[in-house]
């Protein structure tokens, strides 16, 4: 039987020595083992379904802060933006447009993390990095007061190969110095590389992740 308690306590003793934020993945999770975790001190919970989210947060304590960490579609912003803590998963400029027009409309800031695709499979989201670097130079998210960008989210492949996922990680701290030093040189609020799951976060902190998503490790596999 797994103890989440002691799953969580080992994770954030784990992260927490190494300056690495954790989010718990919560997805099809019941209430009473997502309260298992906030009662051994998480408050950071990542969902990817709306709809989903939305029912937990009405069900569960209002200090835990939402992170959405799933592809999402423009038309289910609305559905999170009054409270949503995160949005890791921005992968486009139209998204981003809504995003802004939602927080807008809630009077408030959402920050969020551009999604950069850095694994092979045609499967996962992001964006590309010349994508990323297009959307910045562009300027226009200078405009978007009620979005802010605090970092990158990458999700590698999944594989056994440790050199692949290594490089793939390595890659995208080396992206995340480089548009750092470009356009957010004066912005301290960038500073979040989110990198590494279950399988690969001790990787992931090795090449500079500051912020892991560990799911399986917490509740055991699906």
């Amino acid at each position: 039987m797994t103890n989440i308690a002691d799953n969580i306590k080992t994770l954030k003793e784990y992260a927490s020595s190494r300056n690495v934020e954790l989010v718990v993945v919560s997805k099809k999770k019941s209430s009473s083992e997502i309260m298992k975790a906030y009662d051994s001190g998480q408050r950071i919970f990542g969902e990817n379904i709306a709809q989903e989210l939305v029912q937990k947060k009405d069900l569960l304590p209002a200090d835990i802060q939402w992170h959405f960490i799933g592809h999402l579609q423009r038309n289910k912003v609305k559905y999170i933006a009054s409270f949503i803590s995160m949005i890791q998963s921005v992968d486009s400029l139209r998204l981003m447009e809504e995003i802004q027009k939602q927080a807008e409309n809630h009077q408030r800031v959402i920050p969020c993390l551009l999604e950069i695709r850095i694994a092979d499979e045609i499967t996962k989201n992001g964006m590309s990095y010349k994508s990323a670097e297009a959307i910045l130079a562009g300027g226009e998210i200078k405009n978007m007061k009620n979005l802010k960008i605090c970092g990158l989210m990458g999700i590698g492949t999944f594989t056994n190969d440790e050199q692949k996922t290594r490089q793939e990680f390595r890659g995208l701290a080396e992206f995340f110095r480089a548009i750092k030093n470009s356009y957010f040189a004066e912005e301290k609020i960038f500073s979040i590389l989110s990198m590494g799951m279950s399988d690969d976060y001790k990787i992931a902190i090795e090449e500079g992740s500051t912020m892991v998503r560990i799911g399986s490790c917490v509740f055991g596999e699906r």
